[in-house]
């Protein structure tokens, strides 16, 4: 939003109406027709969250104008945060805490993307609820499986990688882009522990398939799944059933990939077949293979980084979409992953190399 003359009568596309004062603060009029409390959220939570992201920064509501007072720096970024929110609101969408804070970080990053673009992207919608990116990481992830045949989503828990391809596969089937959809994980237990467990091969795969069950039934009438998966519609299989198959016409999405070897990676992208896209997801800090098995996500950008059509999405801490809590613990074991190895490289660093390998 700019400082200019405009009034509330402006159009409604520009949201919220910069009206100039004679001194430093200024004045945003907000639309007659935008109920307040749509903005200022119950018992005026937004507006809190607005308060505290910019302390500097006094902001009085009165009626349906924002008076701010502050530096010239914080202002336009809330002049622009109004303009997103409003627009956010069109859309239909209501707003909460996350969505302002997300927002907030948008703006003051100057990200090419409006929040409002990011906010209001809509994946698939059923039973009344749209599944939707939440932060710009995730935006640029799913903008990522449209343009390319194989994207790898690499970050932490909690970040959408699984559960955003799988909202693009249901939606990639339900415009007859493809025509199944094939969920993979690896069944990384499948001595000994799987074998204790009770029932048939499916009954033994089925808890390190559950995940992946649990994201359909979010997107999918849950009466529809067992038609789709006796149709072969929808398949959900560990890594092993690939072996073999050329998979056409399909959306592949392969999930927990840091546990697969790096010849089940070589196997697993080999099955592409025609009208197919894939989509890989894992996170490298997650691994739980046999000590000395070499993780196929942690080589695989090494190997495939140059490779037209071949898309690698980095998610972060800033894109977890779990309770705010789990973003602030994924930084914090980073941070301590970070400094573990700085200590335990810097004492080898000035000590002669041993022979034997490093002691435990």
């Amino acid at each position: 939003m700019t400082d200019d003359n405009r009034t509330p009568s402006a159009q409604h596309d520009d949201a919220a109406a910069v009206v100039p004062t004679a001194e430093a603060p200024r004045t945003v009029v907000i639309p007659p027709d935008i109920q307040m409390v749509t903005l200022l959220g119950p018992r005026d939570e937004l507006l809190r969250t607005m308060e505290r992201a910019f302390p500097r920064l006094q902001i009085h509501v009165r009626g349906n104008e924002f008076h701010l007072e502050g530096p010239d720096a914080d202002i336009a970024v809330v002049e622009d945060l109004l303009t997103e929110l409003l627009t956010i609101i069109d859309a239909g969408q209501p707003l909460n805490r996350d969505a302002v804070e997300r927002s907030i970080g948008m703006l003051q990053n100057k990200t090419r993307e409006r929040p409002a673009d990011v906010l209001t992207m809509n994946i698939v919608s059923s039973r009344g609820r749209t599944i939707r990116p939440k932060t710009l990481g995730q935006k640029q992830y799913v903008d990522a499986i449209d343009k390319n045949t194989i994207v790898f989503g690499i970050g932490p828990a909690g970040t959408g990688k699984t559960y955003l391809a799988m909202a693009k596969a249901v939606a990639a089937l339900q415009a007859k882009e493809v025509n199944r959809i094939i969920l993979t994980r690896p069944a990384v237990e499948a001595g000994e522990r799987l074998g204790f467990l009770p029932g048939t091969l499916n009954d033994k795969i089925d808890p390190y398939l559950r995940p992946l069950y649990d994201a359909l039934h979010d997107m999918v009438d849950p009466d529809s799944i067992p038609r789709l998966m006796a149709s072969g519609t929808v398949e959900v299989a560990p890594l092993a059933y690939m072996r073999g198959r050329t998979l056409n016409d399909a959306f592949i999405i392969l999930d927990e990939a840091q546990n697969t070897s790096a010849e089940q990676m070589k196997m697993f992208l080999t099955r592409l077949g025609f009208g197919s896209k894939m989509v890989v997801t894992g996170d490298v800090t997650q691994v739980d293979l046999p000590g000395g098995t070499q993780s196929g996500l942690r080589v695989v950008q090494d190997i495939l980084g140059d490779v037209d059509d071949v898309h690698f999405a980095q998610l972060n801490a800033q894109d977890v979409v779990r309770h705010r809590l789990v973003s602030h613990i994924v930084e914090a074991y980073g941070k301590w992953d970070a400094r573990s190895g700085q200590a335990h490289r810097g004492p080898q660093s000035s000590r002669p190399r041993r022979t034997g390998g490093d002691s435990a």
